[in-house]
Formats: C-alpha cells, sequence, structure tokens
C-alpha cells in the first residue's frame, strides 16, 4: 500500500501524561493498545480502515509490544480470530465495515458467542449506515440481539471513546460474552482529544509465549448438545452478569436538567446530534447542557432495567432516539415498563423518523413535535426557521447547480485500467447480443453508472459467479459474471469458480487484475505485485505488468481449462476474447484475466518519481492525447463509448457547425483509451497522441523550433 500513515502511527507511542490529538477510529486504535491486546485482526473498509491500515504498517512497534496483527482475507476468517479468547486469557479485537462484514464472518460469531469467551474479544465494526453510507441500510444491533453479544455505542467524545474500550473488555471478560463496539461514521471521524495511559505489553504475547495448550474441554465447543447449555447460560448468567457491571461501572450516563417531568433515552453515538438539535429550540447551551435530562445508552445491548425504570418513574413523557429500523430499543424499553407497571408515555418512531440516519435535522423535526405536545412553553419558532433555511438554503443551490453545472454521476477514476474493458464489452455485445451481467462489489461497479449501465444483480463481495448460478442455465446466451482480484480472494474463489467447476457450469468470468483491493483504499492482497517489480515500473515509467500470475496459477490448480489474460487498455484484443469467450464451442468456466494496474497506485508510485527527475534537471517525457477539432465529427460516440470525466465537449469553434465536439481537458493521465476506443470501434480519426517534453535535450530544442518555423511557413496568417 503507497499510502503513509506516519503521523498516525507516531500518536500510537503516546504515554501516561500525554495528549493524544486527533480522530476517533485513531483514539480507538491507541485505547486498544492501552488495554493490553494480545491480537488484531480485520477486513479493510471505509469508515474503520484506518485501525487496520495503521496497525499494519507500525508492524515494528507491534512486535516491540508482543502484539499480534494479521490482515486476514475476509471477514470471517477475522471473526475466527477470536476463537482465541475462548480458552486463553488474551484479548482479541477484530474490525471491519458493517453490516457487509457483519454478516460475511456472521458463522463464526454465532460459534463465538454461544461458548462464549474467556479473555475479552472486541469486533470494532464501522455502522456505514446512513447519508454516507456505501452499503446496505441494515443495523448491526440485530445481530448482537440474536446472538447475545454485548453491543456498545459510546457517546462521541474521544474521551469516553477509549474509556468504552477499556470497559468493554472487562465487560466482556465479567460476561463471557464478546463485544460490539459500533461506530458510526461520524463517530469514527469525530475529533478531539484525550490523557492518554501507557500502552501495554499483554502478558500473553508474541513475546510471552503460552507454553502448553489449554486442556480440552467439550463444554467450550459450539457444538451439540453442549450449545444447549449455551443457551442458558446467556440467560441465567451472563446478561446478569453484564447487566450488573453496566451498573457498578455507571456504563451509561445520565445528564440532569431543570425540566425533569420529561426527558430523552439516546443512542451513545447519537448524543452530539441530539444536543445540536436541542440548541435549536434553546433547550441547550453551546456547551451541552441541555435542560432535559439525557439519559446516554453507551451499552445498548443488554439494556438495564433498573436504569431505565429509575429514569422514566415520574416523568410526563420521554422521548426514545433509535436509529433504523426495526425500533429493537424502543420496544424493549416499552416491555420493561410495562412489566414494572410505569405508563411514562414514551415516544419514538411517532415522532422522529422512521428509518435513515438521524442527522442534527431530522431529530430536531422530533424534538419539535416532542415540545408542541409535551413543552408547550418552548418557542419552536426558531428551529423551524432554522430547518426551513437549511431547506431553502439546499434548494437554491441545487436550482444553481442545475442552471451552472452538468450532471456528474459517479464513475471510474481517470485512468481507471477497468474503463477499457466495459468499453470492449460493450463493443462485443453489438456482435453478441445483450448479456446477463452479474456484478459485484468494488470499483467495478462504477460500471452500473452511465454511459455502461452494466449489471443486473450484486450479492455481495465477491459472489458475482455465485450469484448467475440460477441464470445459466435458463439463458440462451452465456451469462457473464464480473469480480476484482479482491473480491476473488475474498469469496470468489470458493463461493463462485469452485461451485461453478464442481457443478460443470458454461458461464463466463472476468477477473479485474489492478493489484490491490482498490476501493477500500489500496491495501495490499497476496497477488499484489512485490516491490521490486513496481519500482522497476516506475524507473521505467511504463504500466505495470504483474509477473506474479497467483490468480492464473491458482485457477489452473482448481482445474480451469479455458483462460485467457488480457491487458485492459488494448480494447479491440479484449473485445476480441469476449467474442470467443461468447461463441466458443468450450463448455465450461471460461476466465478471462483483465491487467492493468490501479491507475491512482500507478500515480502515486510514479508522480514523485517524476518530481524528482525534474528537479535534477532531467529530461521528462509524458503521453498527452488530444482531439482534432476540424477532423471531430460531433456524434460524440467516443464520450459514449468511454465515460472518461477527461473526455467533453466544448463548442465548435466552425461557425457553420452548431454540434459541440469532444476535447481532452486538464487532467488526463495519458491512458490512451480515446485512441483505443477509436480505433477499435472504427471511429472517426480525431484523436492525436502527443509527447509533451520538459527538459528536452538540445537537438530536440533545435529541431522543435525547425518545426515551429516550418508550420509557420506552411500556414501563412
Amino acid at each position: 500500500m503507497e499510502k503513509s500513515f506516519k503521523s498516525e502511527i507516531e500518536l500510537l507511542h503516546l504515554g501516561k501524561g500525554q495528549t493524544f490529538h486527533g480522530e476517533g477510529i485513531l483514539a480507538i486504535t491507541k485505547a486498544l493498545l492501552q488495554s493490553g491486546v494480545s491480537y488484531v485482526g480485520g477486513y479493510q473498509g471505509a469508515p474503520v480502515s484506518h485501525l487496520l491500515d495503521v496497525m499494519v504498517q507500525s508492524s515494528a512497534y507491534m512486535a516491540e509490544l508482543g502484539v499480534h496483527v494479521e490482515a486476514c482475507s475476509n471477514e470471517a476468517s477475522a471473526a475466527a480470530m477470536l476463537g482465541a479468547s475462548i480458552h486463553y486469557p488474551v484479548r482479541g479485537a477484530v474490525t471491519w465495515k458493517s453490516i457487509v462484514g457483519t454478516n460475511v464472518a456472521a458463522d463464526a460469531l454465532s460459534n463465538l458467542s454461544s461458548p462464549g469467551v474467556k479473555g475479552g474479544a472486541m469486533i470494532v465494526v464501522g455502522e456505514d449506515y446512513g447519508e454516507g453510507a456505501s452499503v446496505i441500510q441494515e443495523r448491526t444491533h440485530a445481530f448482537a440481539l440474536k446472538s447475545t453479544m454485548l453491543m456498545l455505542d459510546p457517546r462521541p467524545d474521544l474521551a469516553n471513546m477509549v474509556h468504552m474500550v477499556e470497559h468493554g473488555f472487562r465487560l466482556s471478560e465479567t460476561s463471557s460474552m464478546p463485544a460490539i463496539l459500533e461506530l458510526r461514521i461520524r463517530t469514527c471521524h469525530v475529533r478531539g482529544s484525550f490523557e492518554c495511559k501507557d500502552n501495554i505489553s499483554p502478558a500473553i504475547s508474541t513475546r510471552q509465549l503460552l507454553e502448553h495448550p489449554a486442556e480440552f474441554d467439550y463444554s467450550r465447543l459450539a457444538h451439540p448438545p453442549v450449545t444447549f447449555r449455551h443457551e442458558k447460560l446467556k440467560v441465567e448468567q451472563r446478561i446478569p452478569a453484564a447487566r450488573a457491571y453496566i451498573t457498578e461501572h455507571k456504563l451509561n450516563e445520565e445528564f440532569h436538567g431543570a425540566r425533569d417531568d420529561v426527558g430523552v433515552i439516546v443512542q451513545g453515538g447519537l448524543y452530539n446530534s441530539l444536543v445540536r438539535a436541542l440548541q435549536q429550540y434553546g433547550l441547550a447551551d453551546a456547551f451541552g447542557q441541555a435542560q432535559i435530562p439525557i439519559l446516554v445508552l453507551n451499552v445498548t445491548y443488554p439494556l438495564v432495567p433498573e436504569e431505565i425504570a429509575g429514569f422514566c418513574l415520574g416523568k410526563r413523557s420521554v422521548l426514545m432516539l433509535e436509529e433504523g429500523q426495526p425500533d429493537f430499543i424502543e420496544q424493549d424499553v416499552l416491555t420493561m415498563l410495562r412489566r414494572r407497571d410505569i405508563n411514562t408515555p414514551v415516544h419514538g418512531k411517532d415522532m422522529v423518523a422512521t428509518s435513515g440516519e438521524y442527522t442534527v435535522e431530522a431529530i430536531a423535526g422530533g424534538i419539535e413535535k416532542y415540545c408542541e405536545r409535551y413543552l408547550p412553553d418552548v418557542d419552536v419558532g426558531r428551529g423551524k426557521a432554522w430547518r426551513a433555511g437549511n431547506a431553502s438554503r439546499r434548494d437554491e443551490v441545487a436550482a444553481a447547480m442545475a442552471k451552472a453545472l452538468p450532471p456528474r454521476p459517479p464513475a471510474f477514476c481517470v485512468g481507471c485500467p477497468e474503463r477499457p474493458v466495459f468499453s470492449a464489452l460493450k463493443l462485443a455485445q453489438h456482435d453478441a447480443g445483450p448479456v446477463h451481467i452479474a456484478a459485484d462489489i468494488g470499483c467495478h461497479a462504477f460500471s452500473t453508472f452511465e454511459p455502461f449501465s452494466f449489471g443486473h444483480s450484486i450479492l455481495g463481495y465477491g459472489m458475482s459467479l455465485a450469484s448467475r448460478a440460477g441464470v445459466s442455465p435458463m439463458m440462451n446466451r452465456r451469462v457473464l459474471a464480473v469480480m476484482g482480484d479482491g473480491g476473488f480472494w475474498h469469496n470468489g474463489l470458493l463461493t463462485g469458480v469452485q461451485s461453478a467447476l464442481f457443478n460443470g457450469d458454461d458461464a463466463v468470468l472476468v477477473i479485474f487484475k489492478n493489484g490491490y483491493t482498490s476501493a477500500t483504499g489500496t491495501q495490499e492482497i497476496i497477488s499484489t505485485p512485490d516491490e521490486a517489480t513496481r519500482q522497476g515500473a516506475a524507473l521505467k515509467n511504463e504500466s505495470l505488468v504483474d509477473r506474479n500470475r497467483t490468480i492464473e496459477n491458482t485457477l489452473k490448480g482448481l482445474g480451469v481449462k479455458w483462460m485467457r489474460t488480457v491487458h485492459t487498455y488494448h480494447v479491440d484484443k479484449v473485445r476480441k476474447v469476449f467474442d470467443e469467450a461468447f461463441s466458443t464451442d468450450f463448455d465450461g468456466l471460461k476466465v478471462i484475466v483483465a491487467e492493468g494496474e490501479c491507475q491512482l497506485e500507478r500515480q502515486r508510485r510514479v508522480r514523485p518519481w517524476i518530481t524528482g527527475l525534474l528537479r535534477a534537471g532531467k529530461r521528462v517525457e509524458r503521453v498527452r492525447y488530444g482531439v482534432d477539432e476540424d477532423v471531430c465529427t460531433g456524434d460524440h460516440a467516443c464520450i459514449r463509448l468511454s465515460g472518461c470525466p477527461t473526455l467533453t465537449l466544448k463548442d465548435n469553434p466552425d461557425p457553420l457547425k452548431v454540434d459541440p465536439v469532444a476535447t481532452v481537458i486538464d487532467g488526463c493521465v495519458g491512458c490512451g483509451l480515446c485512441g483505443e476506443n477509436a480505433h477499435a470501434a472504427t471511429l472517426c480519426p480525431s484523436f492525436y497522441r502527443a509527447e509533451v517534453v520538459r527538459n528536452p535535450k538540445l537537438h530536440e530544442r533545435l529541431m522543435g523550433a525547425l518545426r515551429a518555423g516550418v508550420l509557420r511557413w506552411l500556414q501563412p496568417v
């Protein structure tokens, strides 16, 4: 991985008496070390990627502490690491993006929570939910409920977040329950400070090895008949132990207010947004002191009935703020109150949005309705005006942008090596006809947007080939599945390739081999080219060609008989391979490995090298492409076939023509796709290739002057 986390790594070294200043996810990372964690694993994915990336890059310091760090192939393998805490008093933490990651890890987590843990086990999940989410809109809370796992949702204050990590391990050990630490996007990136403690070298670690394995204990296995006993232990021992710890250490916080006849119960992660919403109605000051009592649930499962009852007793009503659906906490609160014959009205989804992210505005809408019913003396006009002003400004900005700016749908990066494959596929379908395309998670999912609009389903990371299994037998044409090399190693190899080979399926699979799990931050994988290969490509200023044939060798070993490796930028060759795959008499799985390095990684490698050459006064040649506006016909087929952001339109310079012409704007990285498309599709010959030379040699300067003179002579004014 090219991105450096040097400054973040330095923060992990802070000790007692020093102050940490930074963002939430790094504070969590520091808290793990202060808690004496023995092992850390996970699978990358926003918003918690920094946790694993920082620890992987600080391997020397982790080794010094004795902490084992492992970048796992998927979330299931990460969750399985926590099995170390079943028998041994070692603390472990794993991380991934949820809910998609939790779904992948579900089997291991269920089998972990059944026998319970001896050492603290924590799953740090990035709850990618709401306005900025990149995944399906579901909550992790349901998983904690069904598997009886602790659910921590810390108030977004760095000191409190660190506090909850430290207590989370102790709570896990006290109750034998694995703990899920839920971090929303805003929580991960909230900034602040806290007073550090010294990092703890764990008693059992890579530096302090275990002498003997644990004795065999059948009751620690997730296997019948002991699983029936586990279910009883969850209810009779683990939940009561967890509730006792939560109460004793006051993990949930109660903030008192002058209006003590009403109250708000809120998930910890929503506290900051709640206070900001209360400010709009004059019910909280700039320092967060609210007039309405607030019960902050830093632990959302299990709830403590005595805490809920004590807070609600004697109040005219309580507002429950729970983000998303279903309203698990609200139902639990109502049940606890009714069983104690406490009839305090509890409002939640009837006043606040029933679904979606609880932004400040969404919460403010609920506060407004609540005040109108229970606090008539509060002037809600100020809050209404604030909300109306926000809505008006959004409308004005949207109207202004609609007039001034063209639509800008999501798209591949400039020079992305995956774009030319979809251009070739578009051309191939002119010959073979439309095909069913099973899409996948990754950068290549941008093909679902214009100008390609490819993809009939996305069922999970690496699941594309498996998801077409029900379609292939009923389709007249061959079905195409698309996945990246990250998805291939994550899940695609076993769930897709192995299954297709076992069942003798006649399908086509294209694997994008760009060298990294690019969509999650360009982390390295088993098929990432080694450093020598990458440096060699940089020195020659050429596109990386991977000589590490890990994917191809793996496919051959599994028994794939039909396989082609192509360079993605050679559009015509890729088109011909697609034509062959769709029309060949070979009956079985056909795999196309489309090789082309992630452009972001290439630029991160090449740009510093070029900068160094320029500073040294050495000759540097860069390729640029352009459009001859006198030749361009203005039908824009090149744009419809490419979708490159740097290939756009400008007014036609010919006053007799009204159609705009194509043009290549600044930002072009010289990948050559526009020219390749023009050749493969037999488009107009308006594209030209230019070599831009900086710090040219003397003979090049002389030749350039001569050429310029000749052109001036041939084109008199």
